[in-house]
């Protein structure tokens, strides 16, 4: 009855019931209702051309042709295939939406009190079971429309898969927004594709690291865990190629400036921190957050102020604005899902440029054989894996890994990772695994060839773990163990790419996230008005 209710909304509708052949040869296996006219509440009729009458005035897709066993498919003949399936669909949804409509309508006669004084008890109870066969009739029809228009999906996914394998393999075209929305997985068999030599996707990625576009730094970016900004100290980093300093204030609240001394150009972070200032170790002269000097000891006190940042602490984290733009009013949420309890924050310094580290770390094909001493010890080599993911999106999940990932503009990485206990996976979605692991990377490019990392690791079981001593040293072997397996190999990319080599010479199906990452990114290196895949929000252009 919740159905009928929500219907009763709709305008009434003067209908014929058709369950006869359509005219057309071939259409009548499905079957279908005629609309006549459309009425408004006050009993006029609708003008033909009105918004109902365009929803259900289409024209049955009729028989597909018939497809030989084995036959091979040129790209224009299989994508007419899918075309075909949505076609369908799209008729049948309609039929549907019409048929429950015109359940509706009967269920508003059958209850009209007027119609009531007129029929018997035995009546209105016939009329009522009549009704409840109709309505579990298009109920099973509506389950047989989901079946299909999933198929259909299915098949769109494939063809698009196929072609774009390649499209990227063979050829030399340049990349663009619309191509990046047509990386999609393979969910299903479909029929074989055979290409006319379309032309390649270039995305190449080679050479010596470029000088960061300004662009690039138009974004709120995490460059510490409060944990390890006491009152008394200094957490000293590198963004952008730039050296900057972080501290607490008077106030307690956190500040950027820049870690270098305005009299003889010293190193800020090797001083201390005295009553909310950071005191330069060379001559003591003391700076507050935001960057001017307010004492020179033995010596007359001058106007002079050094370089400071937008900084904001927010969920356990210190970020700071590096661009020339006004900063963004929001600051994202990186806290992991509620019910996950924070067992490890860790920082590291790594001698690779950022994006290959990114590369990596949105890459999952390569576990069961680069991890094989940690996390992916005893892990079968599948068949096929894929990434799943809306047409443009940042996010989805791995197959048939349970692990759901995300890159989240302009430089973190967040994953959920199903696991029955430690280093085994379970399931075919993080949704069917009972406890789980819930990563954040944040890769801050301090210069063109080192990396900072922030990692913080969070889990939605055992929270007594926390309170083990020296447990946050058993976390850090293990993050450092696994991303030692990496590490090795990004460095030798790097060094490869410095020489000339293209790291994304030939990219396959599974590479989705990590082509819209590079995609994302050579969008904002381009200065390009609208970025791919993002929110108008996460962009500070």
């Amino acid at each position: 009855m919740t159905t009928v209710a929500s219907l009763s909304l709709l305008p009434h509708l003067l209908i014929k019931p058709s369950f006869r052949c359509c005219s057309r040869k071939g259409v009548g296996r499905y079957g279908g209702i005629k609309v006549y006219a459309v009425l408004g509440d006050d009993g006029v009729e609708y003008a033909k051309n009105n918004a109902w009458e365009d929803l259900f005035h289409v024209d049955d897709p009729g028989p597909r042709v018939p497809i030989a066993k084995g036959k091979f498919l040129d790209v224009n003949e299989a994508l007419e295939v899918v075309r075909f399936d949505i076609k369908y669909c799209d008729w049948r949804a309609r039929q549907d939406l019409l048929t429950i409509m015109v359940l509706h309508n009967k269920v508003v006669e059958v209850l009209n009190p007027l119609a009531r004084e007129f029929k018997s008890i035995g009546t209105l109870r016939k009329e009522f079971a009549e009704l409840q066969q109709e309505l579990a009739k298009a109920h099973n029809q509506v389950h047989l429309s989901e079946t299909r228009v999933s198929t259909a999906l299915d098949k769109l996914a494939q063809m698009e898969s196929l072609v774009n394998d390649r499209l990227l393999q063979d050829g030399g075209s340049r990349a663009s927004t619309a191509e990046c929305n047509s990386l999609a997985p393979s969910t299903s068999s479909a029929a074989r594709v055979v290409n006319k030599k379309p032309p390649r996707r270039n995305l190449n990625v080679s050479g010596p690291v470029q000088p960061y576009n300004p662009s690039l730094k138009n974004f709120w970016y995490p460059v510490a865990f409060t944990s390890d900004l006491k009152d008394n100290t200094m957490v000293p980093i590198d963004c952008f190629e730039e050296q900057w300093v972080i501290f607490r204030g008077k106030d307690g609240r956190p500040g950027c400036v820049q870690n270098t001394c305005a009299h003889r150009a010293c190193p800020l972070h090797l001083g201390s921190v005295n009553e909310g200032r950071i005191q330069c170790p060379y001559h003591g002269w003391e700076y507050s957050t935001d960057g001017k000097c307010e004492k020179m000891p033995s010596t007359r006190m001058l106007d002079v102020r050094i370089r400071s940042l937008p900084c904001f602490e927010q969920e356990g984290m210190v970020w700071i604005w590096p661009g020339d733009d006004p900063p963004m009013s929001t600051i994202p949420s990186l806290m992991p899902p509620s019910g996950f309890t924070i067992h490890a924050e860790i920082v590291m310094e790594l001698p690779v440029e950022h994006g290959l580290l990114l590369d990596n770390l949105l890459d999952l094909a390569h576990a069961p054989f680069t991890h094989t001493s940690t996390f992916a010890k005893g892990w079968s080599v599948p068949s096929l894996v894929k990434f799943l993911t809306p047409a443009s999106g940042l996010q989805g999940y791995w197959d048939p890994y349970p692990i759901d990932m995300e890159f989240r503009p302009p430089c973190m990485v967040l994953s959920t990772i199903g696991i029955s206990k430690p280093g085994k996976l379970e399931g075919k979605s993080t949704k069917q695994c009972a406890t789980h692991l819930h990563q954040l990377h944040i890769c801050l490019p301090s210069s063109r060839n080192k990396t900072r990392l922030l990692y913080r690791m969070s889990l939605d079981f055992a929270p007594w773990l926390k309170h083990i001593p020296f447990m946050h040293l058993l976390w850090s072997h293990f993050a450092d163990k696994v991303l030692n397996e990496d590490l090795r190999l990004v460095l030798g990319q790097q060094e490869r790419m410095i020489n000339g080599a293209n790291v994304w010479n030939w990219p396959v199906s599974y590479d989705k996230l990590g082509i819209r990452y590079r995609l994302w990114r050579d969008a904002i290196e381009r200065g390009a008005e609208r970025l791919p895949f993002s929110n108008p929000s996460e962009s500070g252009s």
